[in-house]
């Protein structure tokens, strides 16, 4: 796992199985983006069994069948769709062709779960809800950021738990680091969606399920491209308010302007206040202090708590994706809680003020 470098950021934890081995046969098709290994990873330690491997690009397969041994490689997507045995298709195609492949899976009668962002259009949400409604298959959305990191799944715990009261406000930081060697659909706006779309996403979500809410107004978002004159469709910048049917409120930044300096591929914070506390999550660092992260700050009625949660907490998401997909149940997230986080950051993106076009010559 690559701490420098997010596209390549793939958590491990612990094997937790929820099922006996070949009992949930997946497959993974789409290997465009990095985060396909943190899920396979998470389905893996959940008992999963992989079974097969699509991509048009070989090198691609080579270097997953080199990091999953005994996975074939499937010789077309067709291959893997007619496959009864298939439960479950993993993707982390390029971000514009992520609803169409869905609709696609969820057809051949299999559960589909994709990286984030999990749509490009609001059109494509609109079939995929369409394809879901005529199936009754899974539509499920990889939201690393909360899903994969032990801290933030602690804070969810403790905020069911009433730890900090009522939430009243979810500021979420997403800084990321650009990098090199980014492949051409990044710095295509029409392939990548808008940074509001693309990690903007994470926050949204962060936003509904900590707060409760089942539904949020977007009231103001802006985009802007301060350091990267040389791609000029590239958002490296943006931020968005919004409120919650509940009256929670949100602040959200995301960016791609991570110094090189920092240990890490980005200083991704989470801060939640409530009415009789509040959190603040250090999710990949503590700048300064320790370079390990998963750190959870709770500041309650109780007084101060520094909670290190790297390797304690686990990541039960995705044994209960395994189990609902078999149940047909909605314990890890349900589809109506993954759609809405898409719609939101579809519509943060489209009403987004664009106010800066790169540093001036």
């Amino acid at each position: 796992m690559s701490s420098a470098d997010g596209m390549n950021y793939a958590p491990k934890g612990k094997a937790k199985p929820v099922v006996k081995p070949g009992e949930f046969p997946i497959a993974a098709i789409g290997l465009d983006h990095g985060h396909i290994y943190g899920q396979c990873n998470g389905l893996l330690e959940a008992g999963a069994t992989l079974k097969s491997v699509y991509d048009p690009d070989p090198a691609k397969v080579e270097k997953f069948c080199k990091t999953y041994p005994g996975v074939k490689a499937a010789a077309s997507q067709a291959e893997i769709l007619e496959d009864p045995s298939i439960r479950l298709v993993a993707a982390a195609a390029i971000p514009c062709a992520r609803g169409p492949l869905g609709c696609a899976v969820m057809r051949a009668g299999k559960d589909y779960f994709t990286d984030k962002t999990p749509f490009t259009t609001l059109d494509q949400l609109a079939e995929a809800k369409r394809v879901v409604a005529e199936t009754g298959r899974k539509y499920m959305v990889y939201f690393s950021e909360r899903l994969h990191v032990e801290c933030a799944m602690a804070a969810g715990d403790l905020i069911h738990e009433g730890r900090i009261g009522r939430v009243v406000q979810v500021m979420g930081l997403g800084p990321h680091r650009l990098g090199t060697g980014r492949p051409d659909w990044f710095f295509d706006k029409r392939q990548y969606g808008g940074i509001l779309c693309d990690i903007g996403s994470h926050q949204i979500e962060q936003f509904l399920y900590y707060s409760g809410n089942t539904d949020a107004t977007i009231l103001h978002s802006k985009v802007g491209n301060y350091a990267n004159p040389q791609t000029p469709e590239l958002e490296d910048f943006g931020d968005l308010t919004l409120v919650g049917g509940n009256g929670a409120t949100g602040y959200h930044r995301v960016d791609w302007l991570n110094p090189a300096g920092l240990a890490t591929w980005g200083d991704g914070r989470t801060i939640i206040i409530g009415s009789a506390g509040y959190i603040e999550l250090r999710k990949y660092i503590n700048v300064g202090a320790e370079r390990s992260g998963d750190h959870l700050f709770l500041v309650d009625d109780k007084g101060e708590h520094h909670l290190e949660l790297a390797g304690k907490v686990g990541f039960p998401f995705f044994g209960q994706l395994i189990r609902d997909c078999i149940d047909r149940t909605e314990t890890a997230m349900t589809q109506a809680h993954a759609f809405k986080a898409a719609e939101l950051c579809l519509i943060a993106q489209e009403k987004a003020v664009r106010i800066a076009t790169g540093p001036k010559s």
